[in-house]
């Protein structure tokens, strides 16, 4: 009893000491949850706000006044500019799918029971692990359109959001969190146990999400007499832009760690597919105008996370990574994982799971989330996703007490940390070498002023 009168005691002075920048982003995350239909208006309230305070007051990290805030943006603005390139190429993508009539077949492979939404779901935490989590989501966001027949509930977006950010966060290209911690130097198999607390939260919010669904509104039992054929030019249009995402960001990690953060390119790739795709079948790029909004508002969350005054963390523990996942969840990841990289003396898989997964607790609290939220503008309400979503901390505390149970807490190096010479990547093959050099040549002397003076 005396330490609670302790600690309310204590309250004041620590609001007392807590930055402005944090009770601005504080009311920002408030606002998003009561006025869901002006989240952008609220989001970019917010980003004006902290920029007005911290160069009239507190400054930045990299310096004080315009240009401080014009240093933050050169450090920034590469993963800015990916997210808003990937979250406006993706909505492409999912229009070149709907359109290749792929998900009005799909009733003839999934299970015509509750089973079938687990299967769905098993299918974007499947393509989450290769290919990107934000991807994955707007892919079985468009299969759940049909094959429910426009009555997706907002459970069940929580699962698809869920099923998106647990397949990614054991795979080093599933997911931004974990594709960072590959080019601060963590091995993918460092970061591959994550799946043992994916598949246990899996477990839990699965087979919860799916039954909800069935309850909801059944699935469709069998592809409609009248649904038009599959179109298989636009289907391997599909094929060719998720297979150039995949070589990008492979080829990026593996073979080029030390240009990622020169440019977009993960962004550039997938928006050079998209185009040069739409000479033979175009996309309705009338969609960006909804989708630019749900991006737009994702950048400034992610903006003014940046600018928080979060100098250090807690010791690196299990606890602090438990904490982490919480919150991830109105938090962006981004920054708290550039943090705990920065810091070190994680166990890099554990640290997956928390920031992947615990963003999924709160449909702005992941790109997957916001990127869904661009098809299905219902799920934006916090209330709606907290009483329907209930089970997803469930899942998260129990995947998280499976992983420290089974694997424990096993700390490696970064590339920072390690000692030098211990860690190195794979060359890239001659031809590929000559025409990345090449290419960031070129770019630097366009866009890089230091660069171009040297």
């Amino acid at each position: 009893m005396n330490s609670i009168v302790e600690g309310v005691a204590a309250l004041p002075g620590m609001l007392a000491n807590t930055p402005v920048e944090f009770f601005i982003f504080g009311f920002t995350l408030l606002g998003v949850a009561l006025f869901h239909n002006r989240t952008l208006t609220v989001a970019l309230t917010g980003l004006g706000a902290t920029i007005a305070y911290k160069l009239a007051v507190s400054g930045f990290a990299h310096g004080t006044g315009l240009p401080g805030l014009l240093a933050h943006g050169q450090h920034e603005w590469v993963i800015l500019s990916n997210l808003l390139l990937l979250l406006l190429g993706f909505s492409l993508l999912a229009n070149q799918f709907e359109r290749s009539n792929i998900p009005e077949a799909m009733p003839a492979i999934l299970p015509d029971d509750w089973t079938g939404g687990l299967a769905l779901l098993a299918l974007v935490f499947v393509l989450s692990a290769f290919l990107d989590n934000i991807a994955a989501a707007v892919i079985g966001g468009v299969v759940a359109r049909h094959v429910y027949h426009n009555k997706v509930s907002v459970g069940f977006l929580a699962s698809i959001v869920a099923a998106a950010n647990a397949g990614g966060a054991g795979s080093v290209i599933g997911d931004t969190t974990t594709t960072m911690m590959w080019i601060s130097g963590v091995s993918p198999l460092a970061v591959l146990h994550a799946f043992i607390a994916a598949l246990v939260a899996f477990a839990v919010f699965g087979v919860l999400g799916a039954r909800q669904q069935q309850r909801y509104a059944p699935i469709q039992a069998n592809v409609a007499i009248d649904a038009p054929p599959v179109d298989p030019i636009r289907a391997i249009i599909v094929g060719l832009i998720l297979v150039t995402l995949l070589a990008v960001n492979f080829a990026g990690n593996a073979w080029y760690p030390e240009y990622q953060e020169v440019a977009p390119w993960l962004g550039m790739g997938l928006w050079i597919s998209v185009l040069l795709t739409s000479l033979v079948r175009a996309p309705e790029w009338g969609i960006l105008k909804r989708s630019a909004r749900g991006a737009l508002f994702l950048v400034s969350l992610v903006a003014t996370a940046s600018m928080m005054p979060v100098a250090s963390l807690p010791d690196a523990s299990w606890q602090t990574a438990l904490g982490l996942g919480v919150l991830s969840a109105v938090f962006d990841n981004i920054p708290l994982t550039a943090l705990a990289l920065k810091q070190g003396g994680y166990d890099w898989g554990v640290l997956a799971f928390a920031v992947g997964f615990g963003g999924s607790m709160m449909w702005f609290g992941s790109s997957a989330g916001v990127a869904l939220s661009n098809q299905y503008p219902q799920m934006r309400s916090v209330q709606a996703w907290l009483r329907h979503g209930w089970y997803l901390p469930i899942a998260y505390l129990a995947g998280f007490a499976a992983l420290i149970s089974l694997w424990g807490w096993h700390p490696t190096d970064t590339r920072a940390t390690a000692p030098a010479g211990s860690q190195s990547h794979a060359e890239a093959p001659a031809p590929v070498a000559a025409m990345v050099d090449g290419g960031v040549y070129l770019w630097r002397q366009a866009f890089d002023r230091d660069a171009a003076t040297r």
